[in-house]
């Protein structure tokens, strides 16, 4: 359906897993049920907070992958030049809303919650953030990551019901450390092939440019060199022992360097991103919960299926950005681009050239 589309799944999912940590801090409060909740601004400032976060972020993003179209805009460039003052703004309005919403007696409880609420902005919103810049690079980016996330999880349930015999972490009594091992092999395997199927399409591996695409559009764009196959000329006796043993001769092996990355991927997915998982089980233990909600009836809450993805998501972009991500000057064609834009602005000003 597009990229824009999986923008706003991720921004739902992120607005369910802020609903369900924020609520449990409900939790910890020291006064009986009857009085909690006696505070009407404590919903509304966690809400502002929330928006105020988004918008910020958001905004970064849609400046830096939009900016022909943001500065060529006479309607959004005053937002998009002011749009780090309009964001501090809009939080010290939030500031001095929570000073002024203080109540003596629920001073512990109110500071309490915007601790809570900042602990998990920092830990929910930012990361979507991440993940979002990630789908703007590519939905490859985005898709292949969560889809190796899954799959270790998967496999780590088949191989720990069929082979699990020693416990892996007290925090999760249920995970056994052959079914750790098994979904890391298993998912190295799922990887390469998984992410080369998906290398093939320029839907998935070209950064966006216009929200309005979808996987019916006829996007083109040139390939990060990553994608580009290339051939391996193998050691001459290395080549004349295989051509022994298979058919025909075998001199080079195709190979694209993104199957060495995803080779990385699936070793973050495998190896660090169940760690997120972990101190999810951590955090449910010491409220004395089985789930964090019920979002999802008999699987808990968002937060208990979003755990691992967040951690990962977060990875794939700082391997991304340090790794891959071509830094290049514009080409003539995008420089004629935005000379067309800002003639498109300038006649918007009553200004002819």
């Amino acid at each position: 359906m597009g990229h824009i589309c999986m923008i706003i799944l991720v921004l739902l999912c992120q607005t369910l897993v802020y609903r369900e940590v924020t609520r449990l801090f409900t939790l910890t409060a020291s006064k009986p049920v009857e009085e909690r909740g006696k505070d009407p601004w404590s919903k509304t400032l966690n809400w502002y907070f929330f928006a105020t976060a988004n918008y910020f972020l958001y905004g970064e993003s849609i400046i830096y992958y939009f900016k022909h179209v943001v500065f060529a805009e006479a309607n959004f460039l005053p937002f998009a030049t002011n749009h780090r003052i309009i964001s501090f703004t809009l939080y010290i309005i939030g500031f001095v809303g929570f000073v002024m919403s203080l109540k003596k007696g629920y001073l512990k409880q109110q500071f309490g919650l915007f601790c809570w609420v900042h602990m998990t902005l920092l830990l929910i919103v930012v990361s979507s953030h991440f993940i979002m810049n990630n789908i703007l690079e590519g939905l490859i980016w985005f898709w292949v990551p969560a889809s190796l996330v899954i799959c270790n999880d998967v496999f780590a349930y088949i191989c720990g019901i069929t082979m699990g015999r020693t416990p892996l972490i007290k925090l999760s009594p249920k995970k056994t450390v052959e079914g750790f091992v098994g979904a890391f092999l298993c998912t190295l395997v799922f990887a390469v092939v998984w992410g080369t199927f998906f290398s093939q399409f320029n839907y998935m591996i070209c950064p966006v440019h216009d929200l309005g695409v979808n996987a019916w559009s006829n996007m083109k764009c040139t390939p990060n060199p990553i994608f580009v196959w290339r051939e391996w000329v193998i050691w001459k006796p290395a080549a004349q022992f295989v051509s022994t043993v298979l058919p025909g001769e075998i001199h080079t092996i195709s190979y694209a360097p993104y199957q060495f990355h995803l080779l990385f991927m699936a070793c973050f997915a495998s190896l660090v991103a169940p760690f997120g998982g972990f101190f999810a089980s951590g955090f449910k233990r010491a409220f004395n919960i089985k789930d964090f909600g019920d979002s999802i009836p008999g699987h808990g809450g968002m937060t208990d299926r979003m755990d691992c993805q967040f951690l990962m998501g977060v990875f794939v972009y700082v391997y991304y950005s340090s790794f891959i991500r071509e830094h290049h000057w514009a080409t003539i064609e995008e420089q004629l681009e935005l000379i067309d834009d800002l003639k498109h602005y300038l006649r918007g000003q009553g200004i002819t050239i």
